[in-house]
C-alpha cells in the first residue's frame, strides 16, 4: 500500500469515527431531553413542599441541614470564613451592626457588628452620598470602610469555633439531599388512593385477560376457519377502529344504564373485552404460520381446540406480548370513560386516573404529593414495557421473515 493510500485510509477513518461520534451525540442529547421530565418528576416526588417551590428550582430533592447544640436541634447557615464557604450555626442575634462598603468598589457590601467598627472621624462621597468612614476588624485584618446603614445581624460559630456575622433573614441555609420517601405512603394513605390503586390493578388485568382471549379466538377463526361472509364480517368488524371512542360514548352509557351496570367496576371491564385490533393483530400473526401445521396436527387427531391452545399460541408470544401490552396501557391509563361512568362520590370504584384527578385538586399547596401519586401511576406501566420490550424486537425481526 502506498502512502498516499495509506493517507487515504486514515482520512475515511477519521471521518468514520466523527460522524458515529456526532451521531452518538445528537442521539444522547435527544434522549436526555426527553427523560429529563421523567427524571424532574420523580425526583419532585421526593421532595418537601417548600423545596418544590423553589426558585430557582433544583432537580434532586434538598432540606435544611441541622446540628445537635445543647440538645437541641438548630438549623446550619453556609457562610464565608476567610474566603471558603463554611457550615455554621446561629450562636446570638440581635447585634447592632452596619452595612458597609468599600469606597472603591461600592457595589460589594458587608454586614458587620458596630462593636468591631471604630469610627475615624472622616467622611467620604459614595455614589453622591457623604458617609462616615469606619475602620472594620473582619478577623486578623482592619479596613477603612463607610457605613451606609444600620441593620441588625446575628453571630455566627463553625464547628471549628471561628466567628462570623450576618443578617439572619438574609443568610444562605446549608441543604443536603435527603429524600421524603414517606410522601408515598402519606399519598396511599389519603381517602380512595389505596383503593383506586387496586380497584386499577383489578380493572386492568380482567380488561388484559379478557382482550387476549377474545382476540385469540377471534383471530384464529379468521385466520383459519372458513364460514360465510367471512370476510366481509372480518372487514366490517376492523372498520369499527375508525370509529371515535366519543362517538359512541353517550350510546354506551344508554347501554350500560340498560344493564344497571353504571357506578360499579363491572361498567370498567365489560365493554372493552373485544377489540377490533387486537383481533386483526392476532389474525395477520396467525396467518403467517404455515397451514402444514394444521394439517399434520389434524392427522394426529387434535381439534381445532388443541391446534390452536397448543401450537398457534406458544408460536405467536410476541404478538400476545405486544396486544397484552397494548391492552394494559390502555385500560391503566382510561380516564373518559370511568369520569363518566363512575359517580363522582362513589370513592369505592374509583380507579387510579379519577383518584388522581381529586389528589390534584386536594393537594395544592403539597405539589411534591401529586409528583408522588404520578409516580405511583407511571412506575407499573414502565416497567411492563421494559419488560415486554425483548418481546416487541422479536416481533419486528420476525415480521419480515416468510
Amino acid at each position: 500500500m502506498t502512502t498516499e493510500a495509506a493517507r487515504d485510509k486514515r482520512r475515511r477513518q477519521r471521518r468514520s469515527i466523527l460522524g458515529k461520534a456526532g451521531i452518538y451525540f445528537v442521539l444522547s442529547f435527544f434522549a436526555l431531553l426527553m427523560v429529563f421530565p421523567f427524571v424532574y418528576m420523580a425526583a419532585s416526588a421526593l421532595k418537601t413542599p417548600a423545596d418544590t417551590f423553589r426558585y430557582p428550582p433544583k432537580v434532586l430533592p434538598r432540606q435544611a441541614a441541622t446540628v445537635e447544640v445543647n440538645g437541641e436541634e438548630r438549623p446550619l447557615f453556609l457562610l464565608p470564613i476567610d474566603g471558603i464557604d463554611t457550615e455554621v450555626v446561629l450562636i446570638e442575634e440581635g447585634l447592632e451592626a452596619g452595612v458597609f462598603t468599600d469606597p472603591v468598589s461600592p457595589e460589594e457590601e458587608l454586614a458587620w457588628p458596630l462593636s468591631l467598627a471604630l469610627p475615624t472621624g472622616e467622611l467620604v462621597t459614595v455614589d453622591g452620598e457623604s458617609l462616615e468612614v469606619y475602620a472594620v476588624t473582619v478577623g486578623d485584618r482592619s479596613s477603612e470602610l463607610a457605613l451606609k446603614r444600620n441593620t441588625v445581624v446575628g453571630r455566627f460559630e463553625s464547628t471549628a469555633g471561628d466567628e462570623t456575622y450576618a443578617v439572619v433573614r438574609t443568610a444562605p441555609a446549608a441543604e443536603s439531599v435527603s429524600a421524603e420517601w414517606q410522601n408515598f405512603s402519606e399519598v396511599l394513605q389519603r381517602p380512595a388512593m389505596e383503593r383506586a390503586l387496586s380497584n386499577t390493578i383489578l380493572v386492568t388485568v380482567l380488561v388484559v385477560l379478557g382482550v387476549l382471549f377474545t382476540s385469540i379466538m377471534g383471530g384464529y377463526a379468521f385466520a383459519r376457519i372458513n364460514f360465510p361472509f367471512r370476510n366481509a364480517i372480518f372487514v366490517t368488524y376492523l372498520g369499527s377502529i375508525m370509529i371515535p371512542f366519543i362517538v359512541v360514548l353517550v350510546p354506551l352509557f344508554q347501554l350500560m344504564v340498560a344493564f344497571d351496570w353504571i357506578d360499579h367496576l363491572g361498567v370498567l371491564v365489560w365493554p372493552f373485552l373485544f377489540n377490533a385490533y387486537g383481533t386483526f393483530l392476532m389474525r395477520q400473526f396467525f396467518v403467517g404460520i404455515p397451514g402444514e401445521l394444521d394439517e399434520s396436527a389434524v392427522i394426529d387427531g387434535a381439534t381445532r381446540w388443541t391446534i390452536l391452545w397448543r401450537i398457534y399460541v406458544p408460536l405467536s408470544w410476541p404478538a400476545i406480548a405486544t396486544l397484552g401490552t397494548f391492552s394494559f396501557l390502555y385500560a391503566w391509563n382510561s380516564f373518559v370513560w370511568p369520569l363518566v361512568a363512575i359517580n363522582t362520590a362513589n370513592t369505592e370504584s374509583y380507579v387510579l386516573t379519577i383518584a388522581l384527578r381529586q389528589l390534584g385538586g386536594q393537594a395544592v399547596e403539597s405539589p411534591n404529593l401529586i409528583f408522588a401519586g404520578i409516580v405511583i401511576a407511571v412506575v407499573v406501566p414502565i416497567s411492563i414495557f421494559i419488560a415486554a420490550q425483548r418481546y416487541f424486537v422479536e416481533n419486528v425481526a420476525t415480521s419480515g421473515i416468510k
